[in-house]
């Protein structure tokens, strides 16, 4: 795992991906700018740019955050999370550790699985179609 200060982070990180990836918050729901967004490409860790799903994964959920029905293999870690009075399963970022949110076993797809994920935690990249001549 990419071992880096707190202090590090903070110097990289804008104050909002510091609060979220760094201390485990979370964005209100129905702000985040992937909410609703389902172009063609892969999420990635927007603390170190690991891919963490791709859009494919992605379905529309009513939580008001980005779901996803399953990450790319290895590129999360599910911990149990015991704050806020409640049994969780966080999510984190297998190569920096940054937070990215919890996964429930309420999907609606063949996974069962709903990971709900924090927009600030993501950066997205299109999918490049290029023609052939």
């Amino acid at each position: 795992m990419n071992k880096k200060s707190e202090k590090e982070w903070e110097k990289i990180l804008s104050s909002k991906q510091f609060q979220i990836l760094r201390k485990k918050g979370t964005e209100r729901p129905f702000t985040g700018k992937y909410n609703n967004h389902f172009e063609k490409g892969n999420y990635s860790c927007s603390g170190c740019g690991k891919e963490l799903f791709t859009s494919d994964s992605k379905f529309k959920s009513s939580c008001g955050w980005p779901s996803f029905d399953s990450p790319i293999k290895d590129s999360v870690i599910e911990l149990i999370d015991l704050s806020h009075g409640m049994i969780r399963t966080e999510v984190i970022c297998s190569n920096c550790g940054g937070h990215q949110g919890h996964v429930f076993n309420d999907g609606p797809t063949i996974t069962g699985k709903r990971y709900c994920i924090n927009s600030i935690s993501l950066s997205f990249k299109k999918e490049s179609f290029s023609k052939k001549k």
